[in-house]
């Protein structure tokens, strides 16, 4: 596609870093206005937001070195390549050390937790969206082989340079279907929260609709690191989307009662 929207020769400016920024600051404006609508400090949940985006950075690339140890481990100087750095890494490592920081840091300010997490579960799925047009438009994550009418083929040796994507050949668009399938999850969590919820409530359902999605995306994906569990051919984000799933189905279940339980009283 468009891996680079500005090329100045030593310098371009890159299509996913400028979508996922696009992504990161409409995320955290939805967040902040969902917190003013809440009665939380805004300014904390700013703070926290910025901060979380760079421990999010740091996990998803731990993930990745750990997904893909046998290979960096072979070659070392690859860690610090141009294809690296570029790189977001793996979302879920992103999103489960943002968590952990999360969680260390509404505690240390004394911010109501579940009411906190709620407001960021919106802005999370629509930056998210956003994000995967720019693993689109630079060509990372692409699908697997596909012979359907809606099939893409990459065709810029930019892409294939930075990213890997083979050119020529039809693919899945499975960045496409992720970002679909994520701006709905994030439409459905801010109808949600705009009306009485159970605290608590937004989060479970966005660990238990975008981990189902992706789940299911996942086999239209390219990946080369299977990783079986008694025998079952699923892959690592497929399994820890099976875990946050059950953890957001859980959820939901202990946390909707309470709403119930207010609104009968």
């Amino acid at each position: 596609m468009f891996p680079k929207i500005l090329d100045l020769g030593g310098f371009f400016l890159p299509a996913y870093g400028l979508l996922v920024a696009i992504g990161f600051l409409a995320g955290m404006g939805l967040a902040l206005r969902l917190a003013r609508r809440a009665g939380l400090d805004v300014e904390a949940i700013g703070n926290l937001a910025i901060y979380c985006a760079l421990v999010g950075l740091a996990g998803a690339k731990l993930l990745m070195f750990i997904m893909d140890f046998p290979y960096y481990s072979e070659n070392p100087g690859r860690i610090f390549s141009l294809e690296t750095l570029l790189s977001a890494g793996v979302y879920y490592g992103g999103f489960l050390g943002a968590l952990g920081f999360a969680w260390f840091y509404i505690r240390r300010r004394q911010l109501p937790w579940w009411k906190t997490a709620d407001v960021f579960a919106p802005g999370i799925a629509l930056g998210h969206a956003i994000g995967r047009l720019g693993c689109f438009a630079a060509g990372c994550c692409w699908g697997s082989e596909c012979h359907r009418p809606w099939a893409v083929t990459f065709t810029n040796p930019a892409a294939n340079e930075l990213t890997g994507v083979p050119l020529g050949i039809p693919l899945h668009p499975a960045q496409l279907y992720e970002a679909a399938a994520t701006a709905l999850v994030a439409l459905f969590l801010y109808r949600r929260i705009r009306r009485p919820h159970a605290e608590g409530e937004i989060l479970a359902w966005y660990l238990a609709l975008y981990s189902s999605a992706r789940f299911f995306i996942e086999f239209f994906r390219h990946h080369d690191q299977p990783f079986p569990i008694a025998a079952v051919p699923l892959t690592w984000t497929q399994w820890i989307a099976l875990a946050l799933c059950a953890a957001g189905v859980t959820l939901l279940a202990r946390r909707r009662p309470q709403r119930s339980e207010a609104a009968s009283s």
